[in-house]
């Protein structure tokens, strides 16, 4: 980054995002024109609050002035104010008409105070000293609203053109005998004192320029923000909402060995014979059988309470109050074991009804302590569970090939279950079973199968 880049993010901030999404840029436009909203209201707020107290406050003038210039002022900018407003709440606010509403917002408030003079029959230097001149920061900072430095500079512009314009008007009335370089003279007096005027329009524009700069580093700003949050959305779908949820609730960054050790179940899914049934097809056939069984297995999984901790090509591994401490994990661990059963059984019966091969899928399930938490390296993190129960149920979902049956799981996943309010019906144990990789016998249970289905034609 060469100096001249490092100075003009020092003062305007980080660089613009180079490409901003779709949804992003409809969320910046939704604020654009929420702030064009806040902006109307704060004109009809000021114009009623102003009114009013022009009503009711002493007049500075005397009762024979020959008009009155402030009620007319008001009066005409009320109606372009509710015009403003009425468009903006029917979504339309081209730029033309935003750029001559700062136009008109200018020139009536210089148009006022120039016709002070006129109102009070006093020479033009007199309207210079009005303090209505301040309403001119008010309007120039309510273009910081959008947050937009363009708006900010062109109602700074108008505001510098429109006072060096009451400014030379004063000079050309005033005699040179009425200028004065003396402040005491100037503020007791209908004096002209050049100096003053310069001052102002040099606090209009440091004014404008600060607000400008504020304008880009918060526009940035929001851009990021804006595009960052959508990316995170985006990234989200590639987590179980409980994690994505984790991880924006994490108050610090998160590093690989984060970790808790929880209670918890976890399941194994696997669509059976996937070599088989995706032999000759090709690739976009391929992913939407994937597509098919996720559709099928996934929503029962969820709905059970579980997480989807990743998908292993036609396996899934889920994981039951792992993600989110649960007093129910065991029961909701069967229960979605016994609902992937029945979603299995119905898309085969589906599959069947279109002349297709049936399905199969295999699950399985253990419980017991595990490491929930990041793995990974600084730049490429996952989360995942870590321990003796996720190793079982991976073998225990082989094993249910060695025992013919669709879904196992350990003694002790059962016995916890029916602590925790769930008693899956006509479940078979078997005791003291061997299972390859796990070097000792364990107490298994085999779940009952769905309800039978119709069988269709088959191909």
């Amino acid at each position: 980054m060469t100096l001249t880049d490092r100075l003009l993010s020092f003062v305007f901030g980080p660089p613009p995002v180079a490409a901003v999404p779709h949804s992003a840029a409809e969320a910046l436009d939704r604020d654009r024109t929420s702030s064009e909203l806040l902006v109307c209201l704060a004109q009809l707020g000021a114009i009623a609050l102003f009114g009013t107290f022009y009503a009711f406050a002493p007049k500075a003038f005397p009762p024979d002035v020959p008009f009155e210039p402030v009620p007319v002022a008001l009066g005409f900018y009320t109606i372009f104010t509710l015009i403003r407003l009425v468009m903006v709440l029917r979504g339309y606010l081209p730029n033309w008409l935003l750029g001559l509403s700062v136009v008109v917002d200018i020139s009536l408030l210089m148009l006022t105070i120039w016709s002070f003079h006129l109102q009070y029959q006093s020479p033009p230097t007199v309207y210079l000293k009005a303090p209505t001149l301040l309403y001119a920061f008010i309007l120039i900072a309510l273009r910081m609203l959008r947050a937009e430095p363009g708006w900010i500079l062109f109602a700074g512009g108008c505001t510098l053109v429109g006072w060096t314009a009451l400014v030379g008007y004063a000079v050309m009335m005033t005699d040179k005998m009425n200028v004065t370089r003396d402040f005491a003279v100037w503020a007791t007096s209908d004096a002209l004192l050049l100096g003053a005027e310069i001052d102002r329009a040099m606090a209009f524009t440091i004014f404008t320029a600060i607000l400008a700069v504020a304008a880009v580093r918060s526009r940035r700003l929001l851009v990021r923000a804006v595009t960052e949050a959508h990316a995170a959305a985006e990234l989200s779908r590639f987590f179980a909402p409980e994690i994505a949820t984790g991880i924006r609730e994490t108050i610090n960054s998160l590093k690989p060995g984060d970790a808790t050790l929880r209670e918890a179940g976890v399941m194994m899914v696997d669509l059976r014979g996937f070599t088989r049934l995706s032999e000759g097809l090709p690739a976009e056939a391929v992913l939407g059988l994937i597509e098919e069984y996720q559709a099928c297995v996934v929503p029962a999984i969820r709905q059970a309470g579980g997480s989807i901790d990743k998908y292993l090509g036609d396996g899934i591994l889920a994981t039951f109050g792992a993600a989110r401490e649960s007093a129910t994990f065991a029961a909701d661990a069967l229960r979605a074991q016994m609902a992937v059963q029945a979603a299995a059984a119905a898309w085969s019966a589906d599959r069947l009804s279109r002349g297709l091969t049936p399905v199969a899928v295999g699950t399985a399930v253990a419980t017991g302590q595990m490491l929930c938490g990041v793995v990974g390296v600084e730049d490429r993190l996952e989360w995942t569970v870590i321990g003796d129960p996720v190793n079982l149920a991976a073998k225990l979902e082989k094993h249910c090939k060695t025992r013919g049956v669709a879904a196992l799981a350990t003694r002790e996943a059962l016995e916890l279950s029916r602590h925790q309010g769930f008693d899956p019906e006509g479940a078979q144990v078997f005791s003291h079973e061997i299972v390859e990789g796990v070097g000792h016998p364990v107490d298994l249970v085999a779940l009952p199968p769905p309800a039978p289905i119709q069988e269709g034609p088959s191909r």
